[in-house]
């Protein structure tokens, strides 16, 4: 009896400790080379993909069923996926769900993202989390056809993200209004439209779900560049600043951020941070931030109010950490991860600055954390 012959395989996964993982490739077709991480939430894989943090990495999901809801216009966190490439379990299935309007795989291809499928995706994220987070490089060739002896040298010629400024890559370029809200049954997206602080948001990578939590806490949003300057910040007159999250290293983006936050922090305006915000402050203010072994991404992440003892479990998509050992005086540890201990908030004793390392505004995960965005409306109306 004859055996049937295995496909051949499509994509190969290069890290730069020479270890290769073969697959079904979908998508584009093409190279990327970028950093690898894992993330364990369980939905949210098209939130996941046009979050800018991801900016520079390709994301392992941990949980197999990708692709099983397609994915619509509503749900992209920016206009065109960031991450540079996706691995998982199984080959995306066809959507079943009422609001799909697009393959996974299609939508991935018209954007030019880089896919593999067939992975044993434990596997890789044992090796992720034990050698911290490798640099790789992706390739999907229909035809099976692979140097891989050249993709090994890619990955091993990977910079990597220690010292890289990629807010300015996914920043706005210029500044616009934000009125949109948070998701509803069944209007959908409402508007603001009795907003009763200004705000201006400054985009270092913004998800759009952040900016509608702002909107749904009665703020109207003016975003500005990552570039902008404190002077740029004071001259909308805002009630408050909020700094967003982003990609890259902290100290990097800080060269140009940190001064224009401190010059906020001179005005007495309240401000919030959210994840690269949240370190930038942090740097402002004194601190130090470090590169984590192989970081934080997922949905299911328990954090701990230290001041009033609740337990949140929160989203998280980072690999930069604020040193909560750095903090100087005056700036008060409010957050840490109950997975290992690291800062996850910090406030000024005496002032309304504060801002976490996790994503309060659930896109994807849990909703635990929405009051953030209504103690920073509360410190503009106080």
């Amino acid at each position: 009896m004859a055996h049937a012959t295995r496909p051949r395989p499509t994509a190969c996964l290069a890290l730069a400790d020479g270890s290769l993982f073969y697959g079904h490739g979908f998508g584009a077709v093409g190279e990327t080379v970028a950093e690898l991480c894992f993330n364990t939430a369980m939905t949210g894989y098209q939130e996941i993909m046009t979050d800018p943090s991801y900016a520079g990495q390709v994301v392992t999901f941990t949980f197999p069923h990708v692709g099983n809801v397609g994915v619509n216009a509503e749900d992209d966190e920016t206009l065109t996926p960031v991450a540079a490439g996706m691995v998982v379990k199984w080959d995306p299935t066809e959507p079943s769900n009422w609001r799909a309007e697009e393959h996974l795989s299609t939508w991935l291809a018209r954007r030019g993202r880089i896919a593999i499928g067939g992975v044993d995706t434990r596997r890789l994220t044992r090796a992720i989390r034990q050698q911290g987070a490798p640099h790789v490089a992706l390739a999907h060739d229909p035809s099976g056809n692979f140097d891989v002896g050249a993709l090994v040298a890619k990955a091993r010629g990977f910079a990597g993200l220690e010292g890289m400024d990629l807010a300015r890559e996914v920043s706005c370029t210029q500044s616009y209004r934000w009125d949109e809200m948070r998701w509803a049954w069944p209007e959908g997206y409402a508007r603001q439209g009795q907003a009763r602080h200004k705000v201006v948001a400054v985009d270092y990578g913004a998800k759009r779900n952040i900016l509608r939590c702002l909107a749904s806490a009665g703020c109207e949003v003016t975003v500005l560049p990552a570039t902008a300057t404190a002077g740029d910040v004071l001259a909308h007159s805002p009630d408050g600043v909020f700094l967003s999250n982003g990609p890259g290293d902290p100290a990097a983006t800080g060269a140009y951020a940190v001064p224009m936050i401190r010059g906020v922090l001179d005005s007495g305006l309240p401000l919030f941070g959210i994840c690269l915000g949240h370190q930038m402050l942090a740097l402002a203010l004194g601190g130090r931030t470090v590169k984590m072994n192989h970081g934080h991404h997922g949905a299911n992440h328990p954090v701990k109010d230290l001041e009033t003892g609740k337990v949140e479990i929160t989203s998280m998509n980072h690999g930069f950490a604020v040193d909560g050992q750095s903090l100087p005086e005056g700036v008060i540890e409010t957050h840490v991860s109950l997975f290992d201990g690291s800062n996850c908030g910090i406030r000024l004793r005496d002032r309304p600055v504060f801002s976490v390392q996790h994503h309060p505004e659930a896109s994807p995960g849990p909703q635990d954390s929405f009051y953030l965005f209504e103690r920073f409306a509360a410190s503009m109306a106080g």
